[in-house]
């Protein structure tokens, strides 16, 4: 299982490649999920996993979140 900042980069990947941007910041991925600036920068750095949000975020795009967890 991956742990939060590979995540969060799996995310950006997903999102880059998706959208066409070069750049995807951190402020994009916590719009994404749905969470607060401040809220996403607590996460990250206590180093947890907000499941519930990525879950959701997984479900709207129609993505698998096996792809994102696990390698």
């Amino acid at each position: 299982m991956r742990d939060f900042r590979t995540i969060i980069e799996v995310l950006k990947a997903y999102v880059s490649n998706e959208k066409g941007v070069v750049k995807v910041y951190d402020k994009d991925i916590a719009a994404l999920l749905e969470i607060s600036q401040a809220q996403f920068a607590t996460i990250k750095k206590r180093n947890s996993i907000p499941y519930t949000h990525i879950l959701k975020f997984c479900k709207r795009e129609g993505l698998s979140c096996c792809d994102i967890f696990f390698d």
